[in-house]
């Protein structure tokens, strides 16, 4: 594992900007009164490289494994073996190697429905399509300003083709910043100023970006969703005035693979896919009795078995004939706020934290959930994939930091080391590598951890193990068509799982403290197809605690945001610094 010094090489503050006069004011500043305010997430960025880097180092990041070898379409077997030629397999938005998209078949592959945009057939589908309108001449009320600097032509054409822009929304204001520049990091290239919205996500398409055009996403507080071109300063509204969904967006993400679609959580509990060129038109679930008040929530204790499908209560399906307009398909996950949500490396399965203290994992290909787990108490706010999608970590308000593993089926090791809420967590792929993970965690402690951990030392305490010994039953193996990503064999999983009528019971079960004593039922044992395992909370005594490897105090002001890069870590603040 890497090692070395950390110091601060800069320390940028983007303005937070003020209320729009149109706002009524805040009357009271009281904390405890309950006057709606706008909701925020402070800071959060999205680092950009237009040309992928060469790799300085190995990459976990795996492109030949014998399931994800089976599993890429003959279409898409060609593009990779041509990609491959020139050393580029794809790139993340920051630049580096994205072999995953290869792994599985597109979201939605073999509806022909989904290739009709507004009811037309696309004459040229290489053609890259941008937004219809133009912000900067827009008449909207709802674009308040937007500023672009006097030499944008010409820092753009100076502009390095490997130096690292940076996309940020900090409140009211949406900003494009060129970190390549030693001078003229904190000028903006373009802000955009909003009138009442508050954006709260956004995010980049790794596919479509080029030095002449980058697709952006962005997710408000009143429900819309922006579609922006920087380049061109063009942008469309997409369920606007919450025409789809009225409820606020917290997070928001491109499917792998996909030039058009992008999948947004709403804080009603709700996931929905949107195509960026479709119209938007009100949405009827299609199915009525997939609504999540007809399955109303049972004990742990007294559930029984069902299918994936009815617990992820699809109001409509990717596989859909009627795909002219949008909502590309509607998921009813919880009935609180979903906080975040991470995208595996293999494209196929999906992590979701929730406000009600669990974390889903859903294959989102074929619209059915997996696994439920639930935090030690109170919710989850963050989550992340490690590179080769062999563990998953959250964050959230018991201030502990968790690993999953997808191959031992259950909670592995908690980190133990902030002091409030875990607002963050990160991996640092370019300090990985086949047996040894670091991964980074913010929270509103101020501080920044580091953890490090190995494959070898992630163990139960012994007392867990003796305590266990002759309890494990078999779990079948059809949760992951396929198999794992990385060519992984699921092994044996913990007694203390449960099968359940309704994916919502993850509120009763994030309640569960350490006296919890739920045994696997006798359909799990035999392996029923089409079941949902649900884990009981793991009490701290038999779980291995791991300590942070670092820990600095980054700024005055909570943590809301982190990222890495190759030479350096960034942080963001809920201040906008």
């Amino acid at each position: 594992m890497a090692t070395g010094t950390y110091i601060l090489r800069d320390d940028l503050h983007l303005a937070t900007p003020p209320p729009h006069p149109s706002e009524a004011p805040v009357v009271s500043n009281n904390p405890l009164a309950t006057v709606p305010q706008p909701p925020t997430v402070g800071t959060r960025l999205s680092p950009i490289i237009l040309s992928p880097r060469p790799y300085s180092r190995h990459r976990l990041y795996r492109t030949t494994t014998a399931n994800s070898a089976r599993s890429i379409p003959p279409s898409r077997k060609e593009d990779a073996q041509t990609q491959s030629s020139d050393g580029k397999l794809g790139s993340h938005a920051n630049g580096t190697a994205l072999s995953s998209q290869y792994h599985a078949p597109s979201f939605g592959e073999g509806n022909p429905s989904l290739t009709v945009v507004n009811g037309k057939e696309s004459k040229d589908p290489s053609k890259r399509r941008k937004p219809k309108t133009n912000i900067i001449k827009s008449s909207s009320s709802f674009v308040s300003r937007v500023i672009t600097s006097e030499a944008l032509q010409k820092r753009l054409q100076e502009h390095p083709a490997d130096g690292l822009f940076v996309f940020a929304n900090v409140n009211r204001a949406f900003e494009w910043l060129d970190f390549s520049s030693s001078t003229q990091k904190s000028d903006h290239l373009t802000k955009i100023l909003f009138t009442k919205a508050h954006a709260l996500c956004h995010d980049i398409n790794p596919i479509t970006k080029s030095t002449t055009h980058i697709d952006i996403v962005m997710g408000f507080n009143y429900a819309d969703i922006i579609w922006y071109e920087p380049i061109s300063q063009k942008y469309t509204r997409i369920n606007k005035n919450g025409i789809i969904n009225p409820h606020p967006v917290t997070d928001i993400a491109w499917l792998p693979g996909s030039e058009n679609l992008f999948l947004a959580s709403h804080m009603d509990g709700t996931l929905i896919v949107y195509d960026k060129e479709k119209e938007d038109a009100a949405f009827i679930p299609e199915d009525a009795t997939s609504n999540s008040d007809s399955h109303p929530e049972k004990p742990i204790n007294g559930s029984t078995s069902v299918d994936r499908s009815s617990a992820l209560h699809v109001k409509k399906s990717v596989s859909s004939r009627n795909q002219k307009t949008n909502p590309v398909a509607v998921w009813k996950v919880s009935n609180q706020k979903l906080n975040a949500f991470a995208l595996s490396p293999d494209g196929v399965h999906l992590a979701v934290a929730s406000e009600d203290g669990s974390l889903r994992l859903i294959n989102y290909l074929q619209e059915s959930v997996l696994d439920l787990y639930t935090s030690y108490y109170g919710g989850l706010a963050c989550v992340a994939w490690s590179p080769d999608g062999r563990y998953v970590v959250t964050g959230g308000q018991d201030d502990l930091v968790s690993i999953w593993s997808l191959a031992d089926r259950a909670l592995v090791a908690r980190c133990q080391g902030h002091n409030s809420w875990v607002t963050a967590v990160a991996f640092d792929p370019w300090r990985c590598d086949e047996r040894n993970y670091r991964f980074g965690s913010v929270g509103e402690d101020c501080r920044l951890l580091l953890w490090d951990f190995a494959v070898g030392m992630l163990h139960r305490p012994k007392a867990s193990s003796v305590r266990h010994q002759g309890q494990r039953g078999s779990v079948s193996s059809t949760a992951f068509p396929g198999g794992l990503p990385g060519g992984l064999a699921r092994k044996e999983s913990n007694a203390l799982t449960s099968t359940v009528t309704n994916a919502t019971t993850a509120s009763a079960a994030s309640r569960l403290r350490s006296t919890s004593s739920l045994t696997a039922t006798e359909g799990e044992e035999q392996g029923v197809d089409g079941d949902i395992v649900v884990h009981a909370v793991e009490p701290r005594a038999r779980t291995a605690m791991l300590p942070p490897v670092m820990a600095k105090k980054v700024d005055e002001h909570p943590l809301a945001w982190l990222g890495f890069e190759e030479d350096c870590i960034l942080t963001a603040c809920l201040n906008g610094e």
